[in-house]
């Protein structure tokens, strides 16, 4: 049965969280500390964010004034483009982990597939995990034809890729490779922004479970297997959000909202990318 601390576990033996929160465009100060701590006492116990974000700083404060204890909250950050390779990597981590202010992060993923350079970002998140900075290390943004690529390379394989994910691009390429290799698939961009909430099929089955479209959509994720990180900083959506485990999508249903593929697409394609 899947509750709001349903973890997954991941092929390095880590645990993270399904249901996360997103800071992705929350505002430095006390947008971004705000928000967090609302998830945190809602029952979240994943927060997202990234160097390229502006936020690292407050999510961290959140999180360190939190009642929660720090060993139940998954923290994940990301490597910037401008960052990467071997040493460069290296240094933007000790960059990141000052700005959060904490010990370790969770998770510590390569943001985008940067050409040529990808490889030595790779080399340096394994030594990350080797010294016991990052708990697990991925990547965000990979296509399945990057990471044949990196494996020939890697001493181990990324335990995620964070890609856009919605019934309306479900990128089934990428997602059928990752389950395959057994890389954990987090959504972002979960709700399309909300742009695709006048769809038939899906206002249908949310009415028929007196549910919204976003709940409909975040659930559909989560019965997939998909961690899933909805951004919200207001503390009213981000409950709403997470009130998806009194539910469950039917077969019938989910297979509805996996016919609603149609590359609709919020953020540039992994596989244009070189």
């Amino acid at each position: 049965m899947l509750r709001i601390d349903t973890r997954v576990r991941l092929q390095d033996g880590h645990t993270m969280p399904l249901l996360g929160l997103g800071t992705w465009a929350a505002k430095a100060g006390g947008e971004t500390r705000d928000a967090v701590t609302s998830a945190l006492e809602t029952g979240y116990r994943h927060i997202d964010t990234a160097k390229m974000y502006g936020n690292e700083q407050d999510v961290g404060e959140a999180v360190r004034a939190s009642t929660v204890p720090r060993t139940e909250i998954f923290v994940t950050t990301k490597l910037w483009d401008s960052d990467q390779g071997y040493d460069a990597a290296l240094e933007a981590f000790d960059r990141s982990m000052a700005e959060l202010g904490l010990d370790y992060v969770d998770l510590y993923l390569i943001h985008w597939p940067v050409e040529s350079l990808r490889t030595d970002s790779w080399r340096a998140l394994e030594q990350i995990k080797a010294d016991g900075r990052a708990r697990s290390i991925g990547v965000s943004n990979f296509s399945h034809i990057h990471l044949q690529a990196l494996f020939p390379a890697a001493k181990e394989r990324p335990a995620v890729n964070q890609i856009e994910l919605s019934p309306f691009l479900q990128q089934r390429p990428i997602s059928e490779f990752c389950r395959s290799q057994d890389i954990q698939l987090t959504g972002y961009c979960p709700l399309a922004k909300g742009q695709r909430f006048d769809d038939p099929t899906l206002t249908e089955i949310a009415a028929q479970h007196g549910k919204s479209q976003a709940q409909v959509m975040i659930r559909w994720a989560l019965q997939k297997g998909q961690a899933v990180i909805p951004k919200s900083s207001n503390p009213r959506r981000i409950a709403h959000n997470a009130d998806v485990f009194d539910f469950e999508i039917s077969a019938d249903q989910m297979e509805c909202l996996n016919a609603l593929d149609d590359d609709y697409r919020l953020c540039p394609d992994p596989m244009s990318m070189p």
